[in-house]
């Protein structure tokens, strides 16, 4: 048996990443074509199979996906206090294949029950996982954000496949002369099962090379009193399933969750700033000014899975670059595809530009995130002007709309999470990486709320009014995501002083 590495051999690597780094790439891909094959799927389902309105199915989405990332808060506190980083991960990864193989079996009659379990898992998965990527780095190593580059990619490569793969054989465009047209979309969750058992096997068959990262931060207990902290979690995540249910399927209760998960986040971490120096203070503020920020952002990229997935559905033709696809699946997933072309591209421009003294900071790139997500948002308004009589418009447009956004998440998400890392004193790690999800969860929340907004405005209206509906909605979060990106800039040497020199 090869022996343990220690935290100092694992950070110690050489060249540009290290070799955890890859193992972690390959769990995380398949766990998110499992994640977003399932996501790019919801709001179509629920208007096609479960006959709700738009706008209903646009809240629905909303929830669904806000509880996903809050749960990203909670999955991170039990993992700092008593699971460790491993054992969350697998746990939550244990019930996402449950959710994900309840949907396969009957999706109709089970959906917000399979949909439950892969809420709670994610929560346990997801932020632990990120967590563990930013350990195999020192404090001061500037290879870090190449290495969260990287590892978006594979988040990305998942979503990429899963994002189409999963829509296209729900609608009969992929593998239909093989699955019978009734068991479609059984198939289709029934995918997203399968990649997460060997997301979690990649997982298991690896972790040894961790070392002592992500172990339970209760090691030194006694076994038996550990092992009754860790039993008591397992049990609980199981028994809020019900509670999940039906806070997610009448939204209702997913408002007033959500205006109580947020301020309870933030009492939480006040209390905890007690226990740290000034500087450590200053720097976890700096951190709360990302996150509030990227609840903007997240507002209005997260349409992807809401509002433009009907968009998609109903005003593109299923025509790109001459060749016939499915304008959902493109949807779902070209941004993924770009983020593969140009991710590994772009973080070796910022390790360029840092050798020569000219990367922009932090904060600048934050604020360009806005800037290029406005412009797709532009774009996707401009499909109008291609429109037809039908309300067809073209998918090629709509596509080059997502290669712009791109450029602005590349500047904003896995730089994201990288600065949390760096910003968080060692033992709020988890915790503030949780909340750095849990602003996504905000972002999934309002994006909800504000493509139900647009649906309401389309209803009872001809398919090319609907176009231009869509798209003028879209030419006004264009014009908010300019403004915020304008006000982040302009906000840059203040945030740089609370930073502490953290770069």
């Amino acid at each position: 048996m090869e022996k343990q590495l220690t935290l100092e051999e694992i950070q110690d690597f050489k060249g540009k990443y290290p070799k955890q780094l890859w193992y972690l790439f390959f769990s995380e891909m398949w766990e998110r074509f499992s994640f977003y094959g399932m996501r790019g799927m919801l709001v179509v389902f629920m208007v096609q199979q479960l006959m709700m309105k738009e706008d209903v199915a646009n809240l629905q989405y909303g929830a669904t996906q806000a509880f996903v990332y809050a749960f990203t808060f909670i999955g991170g506190l039990f993992a700092d206090k008593i699971l460790g980083y491993r054992k969350s991960l697998f746990w939550g990864g244990l019930l996402m294949i449950v959710g994900s193989i309840i949907l396969a079996l009957d999706p109709a009659r089970f959906f917000f029950f399979g949909i439950s379990f892969t809420i709670v898992g994610t929560g346990f998965f997801k932020p632990n996982i990120s967590t563990i990527v930013g350990k195999l780095y020192k404090e001061h190593d500037i290879r870090r954000d190449a290495g969260f580059s990287l590892f978006y990619a594979g988040v990305n490569l998942g979503a990429l496949i899963g994002g189409y793969l999963c829509i296209a054989v729900a609608n009969g465009r992929m593998l239909s002369t093989v699955i019978p047209e009734a068991l479609r979309w059984n198939f289709a969750f029934g995918f997203a099962a399968i990649v997460m058992i060997i997301s979690l096997l990649t997982f298991v068959r690896t972790q040894r090379s961790l070392g002592e990262i992500g172990v339970s931060p209760l090691a030194a207990w006694e076994n038996g009193k550990r092992k009754k902290y860790e039993y008591i979690t397992y049990i609980g995540s199981l028994l809020i399933v019900p509670l999940i249910m039906t806070m997610v399927s009448h939204t209702e209760y997913t408002d007033v969750f959500m205006y109580i998960i947020g301020p309870l986040s933030l009492l939480y971490l006040f209390y905890e700033m007690k226990n740290y120096s000034a500087v450590e203070n200053k720097r976890l503020l700096a951190a709360l000014v990302f996150i509030l920020f990227s609840i903007f952002f997240w507002a209005f990229f997260e349409q992807s899975g809401g509002s433009l997935s009907l968009f998609a559905d109903n005003n593109l033709h299923d025509s790109l670059l001459g060749v016939s696809v499915d304008p959902v699946g493109v949807n779902n997933s070209s941004n993924s595809l770009f983020v593969i072309a140009f991710a590994a591209v772009l973080g070796i421009v910022w390790l360029w530009l840092n050798k020569r003294g000219l990367e922009p900071n932090t904060i600048v790139k934050f604020g360009l995130g806005f800037l290029f997500l406005a412009g797709g948002f532009y774009v996707f308004y401009y499909t109008k002007f291609f429109a037809d009589a039908d309300g067809k418009t073209s998918l090629d447009v709509f596509t080059m709309g997502w290669l712009v956004i791109t450029f602005g998440e590349l500047c904003l998400s896995p730089i994201g999470m990288s600065v949390m890392t760096k910003l968080s004193p060692h033992k709020l790690q988890a915790v503030i990486m949780g909340m750095w999800f849990l602003a996504s969860a905000y972002g999934q929340y309002f994006a909800g709320i504000l493509g139900a907004n647009i649906a309401q405005a389309s209803e009872n209206t001809t398919n090319l009014e609907k176009l231009n509906v869509y798209a003028d909605g879209y030419k006004q979060l264009a014009i908010y995501a300019l403004i915020a990106g304008l006000v982040m800039i302009a906000i840059s040497p203040l945030v740089k002083k609370l930073m502490q020199g953290v770069k």
